[in-house]
């Protein structure tokens, strides 16, 4: 067999991490065009990531030229497999103990909208945007992502076609509604071996009936989020049929004190409740709970109605919470996908191009924490040979042992700041190229 040419290598420590996916890749323009795509996602936000923009080309003049259009070969004609990638992906994450998932974590599914013109552009229609809350023109994708209280990485992504764009509305043998491909991407989740203690969703998914008879049904673990008016089953006329009716049947007594703590550091004081209604209850199969900051006013915006399958004996009121709690790490992903790494900036339109594309912004959000998990590991080993040149009867294992607690201040926890400074340093090893605003970081003060 013919020896693979080598590869021109990314730039800094891009490369150790690109090397994991050269065997997916059918050619050395393919390894090539990969390293490149990832290197352009990463770079310093200086205009909207197009293919232009990422093959390092002015937008009008040489948007023909050869960079350009092998990059938009390689999204659009080329001939590899986009899940494989993302398989890929969530095993290096999940081979590496800074990164990989656990029990103490959570599987959060949701969708994000991004406005589009036209039509023209495949899943393309007027549908509601939750990034503009309101309908508009545009695509939305249906995500899943981990997340514990020190890290959160998105796992899978899927497109969703509007009963609009399909021939017999939904109907249709091609139409699948957001929670049937929320379902779909919890089973990928699943089959890759993720580990979570729930999942945990919105309002928009907890109060679809489907989507909980489907996790019910594969019997996962979840706590859904509801509208306070949603009722669900039967009961009698004078007992309580929604979580509003519920809580007035409550006493101050029943309300339980639990703490919410944060990564910085600081806590808050909540209100948690059980309830019972419609078949809900603390000994019943599913539970139903309030949490809020205040139990007597329930402020709209940080009042939580809840429901859980997992028993009081696995999670109390304070474990259903914190649970709940990690669900906002989905939005903070969205932002830096967004702001960072121009999830929405693609200008292909077809959906094969486009789930590629999708799937090249989370491989880049990975390799972040992949590069930030391998500084601890650098740090760890650093400090430890300090610890035993200043004490040698120090053992290493001890040594190690003694560096973790230094490591920690420098943990996983600590990449919110994800592709801007990081990259910022991959990117000064690169060969000269377009123009750059400055990266540097005025002392004292850390870039987000």
């Amino acid at each position: 067999m013919t020896a693979r040419r080598p590869c021109p290598a990314a730039p800094g420590p891009l490369e150790d991490f690109a090397v994991h996916f050269d065997a997916l890749f059918h050619s050395l323009a393919q390894r090539h065009n990969f390293r490149t795509y990832l290197a352009g996602l990463l770079a310093p936000r200086d205009r909207n990531k197009t293919l232009t923009a990422l093959a390092g080309a002015e937008p009008l003049h040489q948007a023909q030229a050869a960079p350009v259009q092998q990059l938009q070969f390689f999204l659009s004609e080329s001939n590899w497999n986009a899940d494989a990638i993302a398989a890929r992906t969530v095993q290096l994450l999940q081979q590496e103990p800074l990164t990989a998932s656990d029990c103490d974590g959570v599987l959060v599914i949701d969708d994000t909208g991004d406005r589009k013109d036209g039509n023209a552009t495949d899943h393309v229609a007027r549908q509601y945007l939750g990034s503009v809350g309101k309908i508009d023109n545009g695509i939305v994708a249906v995500t899943t992502l981990w997340a514990n209280a020190q890290r959160y990485y998105p796992l899978h992504v899927a497109p969703y076609t509007p009963e609009s764009r399909l021939e017999g509305g939904k109907q249709d043998p091609g139409f699948h509604s957001k929670p049937q491909i929320a379902l779909a991407l919890v089973n990928k989740a699943v089959e890759a071996g993720i580990a979570f203690k729930a999942i945990v969703a919105d309002c928009f998914y907890g109060d679809h009936s489907g989507l909980v008879a489907g996790l019910l049904q594969h019997q996962l673990p979840f706590v859904l989020s509801h509208r306070r008016t949603r009722g669900q089953g039967w009961a009698l006329a004078d007992e309580a049929h929604s979580f509003d009716e519920a809580l007035d049947d409550l006493r101050l007594r029943d309300w339980h004190q639990v703490t919410r703590h944060f990564r910085d550091g600081h806590t808050e004081q909540w209100w948690a409740a059980e309830l019972e209604f419609m078949g809900y209850g603390p000994f019943h199969a599913e539970r139903a709970i309030c949490a809020t900051t205040d139990r007597r006013t329930r402020p709209a915006l940080s009042t939580w109605y809840l429901t859980t399958n997992l028993p009081s004996h696995v999670a109390d009121l304070a474990e259903v919470v914190r649970l709940y709690g990690l669900r906002h790490w989905i939005e903070q992903s969205y932002r830096q996908m967004k702001n960072e790494l121009g999830w929405a900036d693609f200008m292909v339109r077809s959906d094969c191009a486009i789930r590629r594309h999708w799937t090249l912004v989370c491989c880049a959000f990975a390799f972040c924490w992949w590069h930030e998990a391998r500084e601890v590991h650098l740090y760890e080993v650093v400090e430890s040979t300090r610890l035993r040149k200043k004490n040698p009867t120090i053992k290493q294992a001890d040594a190690m042992s003694l560096a973790m607690p230094a490591a920690g201040g420098k943990s996983v926890a600590g990449t919110s700041a994800l592709a801007g400074a990081l990259v910022a340093n991959l990117l000064r090893q690169a060969p000269a190229g377009r123009a750059r605003r400055s990266t540097r970081i005025p002392a004292g003060r850390v870039r987000h």
